[in-house]
């Protein structure tokens, strides 16, 4: 568990580092708000979607490491090519997206390997402080990738060399990731005698599988409750928008307010994951709780206030990232993990293309409208948990 925490310590200095500047790259490129939410949506509905495809074919092939490697080497190399998007001119606004959507397809290639992998390292210590104490590690890279970018936005007065500087942690990610792959290449040793197996599709109807054919009922209920919360949850790049235009914070001080809010969610995910082990699932019912009241106050006039939203929007994004993972792998059969989570991912990330646009969209026409569309998808969210949780425990 803390080798991987490690790997993915190093790998989120590069994408968080590089998430944190997204809304001001965009901007000075030429967006509007409505096209940084678009091109930030769509970018995380790939990082879930293409995991419906991917998930399966690792599970057929078995090839849980190979996925892994090839998704971080991917971030590791489109981040830093983000420095070059100013020199293509009228069309950096494209090459930067590109280079966006690449980078989250890269975490679409590797996070349901990367979660199996995970869901069999945490036999030992309990799936959630397993996935709580990935997510802590996690974290202090997100904390740490803004940082150095927010001296480097500052020390050069650009943010195109922000992006360059995180080639170095990407090396570093990929070399860690290799020595755990040598040292360790079955985590299967960690599973418990007798564990659950599902009846294997034909590889003709690999189709199947990947719209969660072997899957059962209770999963599509949650899955569906995380998506509403995952379109709810407006991307920091929308609300960096906010923080740059509409209450004039310095670019340079955007990433540093990311890093906060990377290490409020590392706190997040650990309390959660603690409290999934001893008191069970229903902790998660304070996510859509903590969904509706970001855009309450990170769209306020307020520079306090909005801080407060940034707290609430960090909180529900580690517990998204974390805790919620660890239900999955109790709902469904052990061999079928790394299709349950891109299965599970496909259905949030067709909700984050529709919010991504929506918050973008509404935050320069109505931010009362947009708050009350992310306050009725969480109350239906709300509505669906409890019913999922209610099926969980009368199939356990």
């Amino acid at each position: 568990m803390v080798g991987f925490g490690l790997v993915s310590l190093a790998g989120d200095m590069v994408y968080e580092g590089a998430r944190s500047l997204y809304g001001p790259a965009l901007l000075a490129l030429g967006a509007s708000a409505a096209i940084v939410g678009l091109v930030t949506g769509v970018g995380e509905a790939m990082a879930l979607v293409l995991r419906l495809v991917v998930g399966p074919v690792a599970d057929r092939r078995g090839s849980h490491w190979s996925f892994t490697i090839a998704g971080y080497a991917l971030t590791a190399v489109c981040v830093p090519l983000l420095t070059l998007a100013p020199w293509f001119g009228a069309a950096g606004l494209i090459v930067a997206a590109l280079l966006i959507w690449s980078e989250r397809a890269g975490k679409a290639v590797r996070s349901p390997s990367k979660s199996a992998l995970l869901a069999h390292a945490a036999q030992g210590v309990g799936r959630g402080k397993g996935f709580g104490i990935h997510k802590a590690l996690d974290q202090v890279g997100a904390f740490l990738g803004p940082l150095l970018v927010a001296a480097v936005v500052a020390a050069t007065a650009s943010l195109w060399p922000g992006f360059a500087v995180l080639a170095v942690p990407g090396l570093l990610a990929m070399g860690l990731l290799l020595w755990i792959r040598h040292r360790v290449p079955d985590l299967t040793v960690y599973d418990p005698p007798g564990a659950p197996t599902a009846p294997r599709a034909p590889a003709s109807s690999w189709w199947r599988e990947a719209l969660g054919a072997r899957l059962p009922p209770v999963f599509f209920t949650y899955a569906f409750a995380a998506a509403l919360t995952t379109g709810g949850l407006v991307t920091f790049a929308v609300i960096s928008v906010h923080l740059t235009r509409g209450l004039g914070v310095p670019v340079a001080l955007v990433p540093v307010i990311y890093a906060g809010a990377m290490a409020i969610e590392a706190i997040a995910a650990v309390l959660t994951g603690w409290l999934f082990d001893r008191v069970g699932p229903r902790v998660l019912l304070v996510v859509p709780v903590l969904v509706a009241l970001v855009p309450v106050l990170a769209f306020g006039t307020l520079l306090p206030v909005v801080l407060v939203g940034v707290a609430s929007w960090a909180a529900a994004y580690g517990v998204q990232d974390s805790t919620i993972k660890a239900l999955v792998a109790d709902l469904v059969p052990s061999d079928a993990l790394a299709g349950a989570y891109g299965v599970f991912a496909a259905i949030q990330g067709l909700f984050a293309i529709a919010g991504g646009f929506t918050a973008g969209y509404l935050l320069d026409r109505s931010v009362p409208v947009l708050i009350a569309v992310v306050g009725a998808a969480q109350a239906l969210a709300v509505a669906l948990l409890l019913r999922a949780l209610r099926k969980a425990a009368t199939a356990t």
